[in-house]
């Protein structure tokens, strides 16, 4: 059975670093979520935040923009996650199931 993806659920008070909204994406991506503005809706993001991520992401071959299906108009592209993508997911994963088990330590 596969690790469920991680989601950043930080509560309304704490923002996200510019890393952790990257992961949400991927995430979401991974989890099927591959149209633009559905992925905005779910990672909780404006329209050009998104627009900016989305094509770092696709410069840097983690995600691959791919045409939409010709029969709905308002769908005129989705992404997919590539191999890189999927090694960021897993390494990231990981990293904070160590960072789960190591003990707190206080000063």
């Amino acid at each position: 059975m596969e690790t469920p993806y991680y989601v950043c659920d930080l509560g309304m008070s704490v923002r996200r670093s510019k890393f952790e909204i990257c992961i949400d994406i991927i995430s979401l991506i991974k989890n099927g979520t591959v149209i633009p503005t559905r992925i905005m809706y779910h990672a909780n993001l404006s329209w050009n935040p998104l627009k900016e991520i989305l094509n770092t992401l696709c410069l840097q071959g983690v995600i691959q923009e791919i045409s939409g299906d010709g029969d709905d108009r308002r769908t005129k592209r989705n992404y997919v996650l590539t191999e890189k993508g999927e090694n960021i997911l897993r390494y990231f994963n990981k990293a904070k199931c160590l960072m789960e088990e190591a003990p707190l330590i206080r000063n």
